[in-house]
């Protein structure tokens, strides 16, 4: 089966430090590859990949901002469209733009739907319904409007973390610095419990940082930056708990199950897809309140980390992810 996998250009496939959607495409991409299909890749020119890459622009936009962001989409989507009858299935994880192209080609299109930015898209998704087929990535972020094919929880390449039965005695915040995140909500649960906090990520609100996060900083609230690969898994193994007080119904959450695959338990904000992600008291907990954190923190040690590491490679690999997509891919190619 040839199959394209349709990442996003805003950065690098896998990206550098942040970018979930061109990371969720990677580790499509690659598993495939091991599977026997024959891949190929639709991202940036400098992306990383053992399938074939194809590309129009070098970089991202997001890392190159002399790049127009909705030209280089467009050229960056019509050149897999142009060549889409080269393909036996179009795996499109960019959102909903292609799709005004799905009726033009005849390949068959599956969209994995990675998060709605807003009710107005909707409109886009329900013109295509019928002709293609959409994979929800959590049951939780499913629009009643919708058909769908599954739901396909994103796969970790476990291989890329390491298990650590012995962690410290921080707190982790891990994601973009936002007020979705919950940054200043993990600064107040790590102060109430007497607990060190690092932060690490992209700096994505910089008036929020600046206002709500800076002035907390200091030798016990650490701002470590952007962490790459190659400081995710260190991180986050060493960490007693990852600290996720999200303030909005996330679809998924890469960094709740890759620090689970670490053996870190996570105490998270009980909104969209993390009770499907953490089994509560057994991977981490399920608050409400930063009050309901503070105390989840005091009962850490409840917690066996290898059910955690057991939990998330059980459910969230890229071995398992790719299985249940090649289900879909074929229910797809027999007409639904």
């Amino acid at each position: 089966m040839r199959i394209a996998v349709l990442a996003p250009v805003a950065w690098r496939t896998p990206p550098r430090h942040y970018g979930p959607w061109e990371q969720v495409s990677s580790n499509i991409a690659e598993a495939l590859v091991k599977e026997g299909f024959d891949v190929t890749l639709f991202a940036t020119g400098d992306s990383l990949t053992n399938a074939h890459l194809e590309w129009v622009s070098e970089r991202g936009y997001e890392e190159d901002k002399s790049i127009d962001a909705k030209v280089v989409e467009c050229l960056h989507i019509s050149h897999l469209m142009e060549c889409a009858d080269e393909f036996d299935l179009i795996h499109n994880n960019f959102d909903f733009l292609p799709l005004t192209y799905s009726s033009l080609v005849k390949t068959p299109f599956i969209t994995t739907i990675h998060g709605f930015s807003s009710e107005k898209i909707i409109p886009v998704y329900k013109k295509y319904n019928r002709s293609t087929g959409y994979v929800s990535i959590s049951n939780a972020n499913r629009h009643a409007d919708l058909d769908y094919l599954g739901t396909v929880y994103n796969g970790i390449q476990t291989e890329q973390f390491s298990f650590n039965p012995f962690p410290d005695d921080y707190l982790l915040f891990f994601g973009r610095i936002h007020p979705d995140k919950g940054t200043t909500e993990a600064i107040e649960i790590a102060c109430r419990s007497n607990r060190r906090l690092i932060i690490a990520g992209i700096i994505q609100d910089a008036g929020y940082f600046r206002e709500k996060v800076e002035p907390f900083l200091s030798d016990t609230i650490v701002f470590a930056g952007e962490a790459g690969p190659e400081k995710r898994s260190e991180l986050l193994g060493r960490a007693s708990a990852l600290l996720h007080p999200i303030s909005f119904d996330e679809p998924f959450g890469l960094s709740v199950a890759e620090s689970m695959l670490c053996g870190t338990p996570v105490i998270a904000f009980n909104r969209g897809s993390m009770p499907e992600l953490i089994r509560h008291e057994e991977t981490g907990f399920l608050v409400a309140s930063v009050g309901e954190a503070v105390e989840a923190v005091e009962l850490l040690k409840t917690i066996d980390r290898h059910d955690c590491y057991s939990w998330s490679h059980n459910q969230f690999s890229t071995k398992k992810m790719v299985k249940d997509y090649i289900k879909l891919y074929n229910k797809m190619l027999s007409g639904f």
